[in-house]
């Protein structure tokens, strides 16, 4: 089975070469997948009725328990069947429909090919998650298909809403799936069935199951979204509309309904939809003068009907649900494609301007009243057959039923003959059609499903042992109520049944003798808005909501932004955290005098940072409070941490002030006092969320914390006792991996932006404005005592940077610590000299450290699967090297050198973008920022230096 899907798969990726090469030719042969699906059910159809259906299991992911399961059992079987055959013929169909050389058909190939490998994967799942997978699978590709002419409005907003109103019934589905899956204790969708949990959960479930297929059936109230994509070109809507997707719905209903049809929450909204469907679909059918829409209502008509007859929940109904499965399958793909035949020959489908076309096309009007005679439950029929098991099945069992069934049935016939003399018969005061005849390719496909409807109805023997094994599973009794157990046959005998078909037949035949005042009558009537004028209601509705409240929260101002997330973390998290106060009942609120002491520090540099008004004062502030956080890591005994909070804090001080130089130096011209308290507030009650998020955190653990080992561990698999150090480069190594790409895309971003003002200044500036840059910093800032002793110390910085990375797996220090103080040291260069100084210090760019270091750390992965293990695994070399002596060796080594060029890269874009791109933009005249840039200019020259 999972071949199958490859074979589908496959077909789908050449369907592109093959039609560009072969052009209409290729439709052929990607018939042969599909065909290949029909086939090999076929070949399987004694196992299948044995009760020995193939069963296949792949494992996927063995760890987490997922797997790709398939089965083949009666209810599949016959869905697979149709998939593929319905799917042959109208591949074949579409070799002749499209004109030679079509722009698009390649493309309308491969997506159908697609679909009709998703429609086979969703029949044949045996687990609720692949089963979700495939159903989302036919929902893009029927987006892709209806939106086929993207040039027409029409085709783009049928696709869109067909899109919308499937995904948000998938959505539920897939909520009713996790649902389901954990009440059972499993998704393997066979043993689900077998012990179908109860309870809430499993009423939840099923109603959002129901969701889904009623979207995907196009059951009121999404019963708009089927007509209007009949924009799609003709095979899609005989595949998709008739024989695929909206069967999606119908076979998820009768695959649960055996199961949960004992349910209310089941009973409610599969009869009332589906019957309310059936007549809503019927009635809207006979007002359409489109034979493609006039077939799109009364799909949705019988689809109300199957989705009644297969979610009943008896033996009868379900037995009658399958014989109209496939009936219907056969007349309506059919009725579609003679409909693109009509078109195709004669340029319309308004059956208004058609007339003689009987004459002109004979095999066409056969295949196509023969067709709407099946649809309509004319004797001879499958769908006769079917019409009258579904007579049969609610005669004794909720009459009630039966008469909505019959009314619907009643407009099944009379727009049956409707369709069938709006297209094929001669009308007074039009001209006989000289529509050029069909060829072969475009006759045969229909009347191969034409004669499938007429000689399967006298053949309704072979559909009724796999029909009735499907409904036995929704009985367990022999008979139904009031009668022997039904079986499918083309002559019961007068009865009850036959004379409501005939009743059905004569009340449509004079509603089709009277069409003329019923049109008059139906003209007459009020409007009354539909489901789709609800859907356009809406969608501007919440268009109209997304722009209000866009309007209202994005204003561009990063404090309304911030504030807004702290306030939905106070409030949410927060609140929950005050309902439930779970605080733990051993709290120490200090250790050591010193902490409380560091702690009044920071706080009060907190405060007094939402209290500035100037921003330098603010960043300052800001930095006391990194610095405290520091020395609390040194009370606590955490070296590393301790030390690359000071690198960090002090490499985010300096970039600050950097920034700062173009921006203004107050944050506001006038002070307002009621946002500061504002700001105080926020501030305290996330600070405050914050310590009772870590202190519950802290006080919930009741299993042994894995810290206990970890050092332990760190030195036998790490190969070190820097227990910090080799979690980041051998535990988390793949979250270290993500973290340093980050950093170097925002990097890369910043540098951008800024470059990119640079550009558009410097094509702005004068020629006569370029001139050279100056080789160090102006005379009036230079400090020659501070040019002295950083050239003096910065080697030897350096050095201890390089120190700090190879003895980092041991002691205290690492990749990242080394690569700030590297990016210390060149920011002193910078400041003490000049941008002409740091170009000096650093003359390669900062795109190669940074890449090189991506590159270092990432391809320390592959050394493990060299040598036999995993991704980014340690491994631990012992060496004897001459004058050093015993040399153990980490390949995380080269790993954490990775992570130091990658951060030196960093600071040496932060410096070139932010520190000397800016003063080459201000030394050029490039704007300046907003505010008074001379007292900015003054002032923080000086505290950076």
């Amino acid at each position: 089975m999972l071949a199958l899907l490859i074979v589908h798969a496959v077909a789908a990726v050449l369907a592109v070469p093959l039609v560009r090469l072969l052009d209409r030719r290729a439709f052929a042969l990607l018939a042969l997948a599909p065909a290949a699906t029909a086939v090999w059910a076929a070949v399987n159809s004694r196992a299948v009725l044995d009760g020995r259906g193939p069963v296949e299991v792949v494992p996927w992911v063995p760890s987490l328990g997922a797997e790709l399961a398939f089965r083949l059992d009666v209810l599949s079987w016959v869905l697979t069947l149709l998939v593929g055959g319905v799917g042959a013929l109208v591949l074949l169909y579409c070799g002749s429909y499209f004109h030679r050389g079509e722009p698009g058909s390649a493309r309308f190939a491969a997506v159908l090919v697609a679909f009709t490998g998703a429609m086979t994967g969703l029949v044949l799942a045996d687990d609720l998650v692949q089963l979700y997978v495939f159903w989302e699978l036919t929902t893009v590709f029927s987006y892709l298909l209806i939106g086929y002419d993207a040039a027409k409005r029409t085709a783009r907003r049928a696709a869109i809403q067909a899109l919308v109103v499937t995904t948000f019934g998938g959505l539920a589905m897939l909520v009713g799936v996790v649902v389901l899956g954990q009440s059972a204790g499993t998704y393997r969708t066979s043993e689900v069935l077998a012990d179908f949990p109860t309870g809430t959960g499993a009423t939840v479930a099923v109603v959002l199951l129901l969701v889904g297929a009623v979207s995907k059936s196009a059951l009121v109230p999404f019963h708009f979204w089927l007509p209007a994509a009949m924009a799609a070109p003709t095979p899609v809507s005989a595949y998709l509309h008739a024989a695929a997707m909206v069967k999606a719905g119908v076979y998820l209903v009768a695959r649960f309904a055996p199961a949960a049809a004992d349910l209310p929450a089941w009973q409610v909204p599969v009869l009332g939809l589906g019957l309310a469907t059936m007549l809503v679909g019927g009635y809207r059918s006979l007002r359409q003068h489109d034979l493609k829409l006039l077939l799109a209502h009364g799909t949705v008509s019988q689809l109300g009907l199957l989705v009644v007859l297969v979610g009943a929940g008896s033996r009868a109904a379900a037995l009658a649900g399958i014989a109209l499965l496939v009936a219907h399958a056969t007349f309506k793909a059919a009725l579609f494609l003679v409909v693109g035949v009509v078109d195709h020959q004669t340029g319309t489908r308004d059956l208004r301007e058609l007339s003689g076309l009987g004459r002109r096309m004979p095999l066409l009007a056969v295949a196509g009243t023969v067709a709407a005679a099946s649809m309509a439950g004319v004797p001879v029929t499958l769908g006769f057959v079917a019409k009258e098991a579904a007579y049969e099945a609610f005669l004794h069992d909720r009459p009630w039923i039966l008469v909505v069934l019959v009314a619907g049935s009643v407009l099944t016939a009379a727009y049956s003959a409707r369709f069938a003399w709006g297209a094929f018969c001669r009308k007074p005061g039009l001209p006989d059609s000289t529509a050029p005849r069909p060829g072969a390719g475009l006759l045969a496909p229909p009347l191969v499903l034409a004669a499938a409807t007429l000689l399967l109805g006298p053949l309704a023997g072979l559909l009724d042992r796999p029909a009735g094994l499907v409904a036995a599973q929704n009985s367990g009794l022999a008979t139904d109520p009031g009668g022997e157990a039904t079986h499918l046959a083309l002559w019961h005998g007068f009865s009850t049944v036959l004379l409501l078909t005939a009743v059905t037949l004569g009340l449509a035949a004079a509603l089709f003798a009277l069409r003329a005042r019923v049109e008059r009558v139906l003209a007459r009537l009020p409007r009354v808005p539909g489901a789709d004028e609800g859907y356009r209601r809406t969608v501007r509705a919440v268009d109209r909501v997304a722009v209000e409240v866009t309007g209202a929260t994005q204003r561009g101002s990063l404090p309304v932004y911030l504030a807004s997330i702290l306030l939905v973390v106070v409030l949410v998290p927060g609140g929950a955290l005050l309902w439930t106060r779970p605080w733990p009942a051993d709290v120490v609120l200090a250790d050591h005098p010193a902490q409380v002491l560091v702690g009044v520090v920071v706080v009060a540099a907190a405060l007094l940072a939402v209290r500035a008004r100037r921003r330098l004062r603010a960043v300052v502030l800001a930095g006391v409070t990194g610095y405290g956080v520091t020395l609390l890591f040194v009370l606590h005994a955490g070296p590393d941490l301790a030390l690359t909070q000071a690198l960090a804090e002090t490499l985010t001080l300096v970039v600050f002030v950097l920034a700062l130089r173009r921006l203004p130096p107050h944050f506001s011209r006038r002070p307002v006092l009621g946002s500061r308290w504002v700001r105080i507030a926020i501030g305290v009650a996330v600070g405050l969320c914050t310590s009772g998020f870590a202190l519950v955190a802290s006080g919930a653990r009741v299993a042994v914390p894995t810290s206990v080992d970890l050092p332990q561990w760190a030195y036998d698999y790490g190969g070190g006792e820097n227990v910090v150090n080799v979690t980041l480069v051998d535990v988390r190594a793949w979250d270290t991996m993500g973290e340093i790409s980050v950093l170097l895309v925002a990097a890369t971003g910043v540098a951008s932006l800024v470059f990119r003002r640079r550009a558009r200044a410097a094509e702005r500036a004068p020629a006569a404005h370029r001139g050279p840059a100056p080789s160090t910093v102006s005379l009036e800032r230079r400090s020659v005592v501070f040019e002295v002793v950083t050239r003096l110390t910065f080697h030897a910085i350096v050095v201890l940077s390089l120190y700090l990375v190879f003895s980092g797996h041991n002691q205290p220090g690492g990749g990242f610590a080394g690569g700030l103080v590297a990016g210390l040291a060149l920011l002193v260069r910078y400041l003490s000299g000049g941008r002409h100084e740091f170009d000096t210090a650093v003359p390669i760019s900062a795109g190669w450290l940074l890449g090189m270091g991506l590159f270092l750390s990432a391809g320390t992965g592959l050394v493990g699967i060299l040598i036999g293990q995993d991704v980014l695994q340690t491994a631990i070399v012992h060496l004897d090297v001459p004058v050093l002596g015993h040399v153990k060796l980490v390949t995380s080594l080269f790993f954490d050198i990775g992570v130091y060029l990658l951060v030196v890269g960093l600071v040496v874009d932060i410096v070139r973008s932010l520190g000397a791109e800016v003063d080459r933009q201000v030394e050029e005249g490039d704007e300046q920022g907003p505010g008074e840039p001379g007292e900015t200019s003054t002032e923080l020259q000086e505290v950076t230096r």
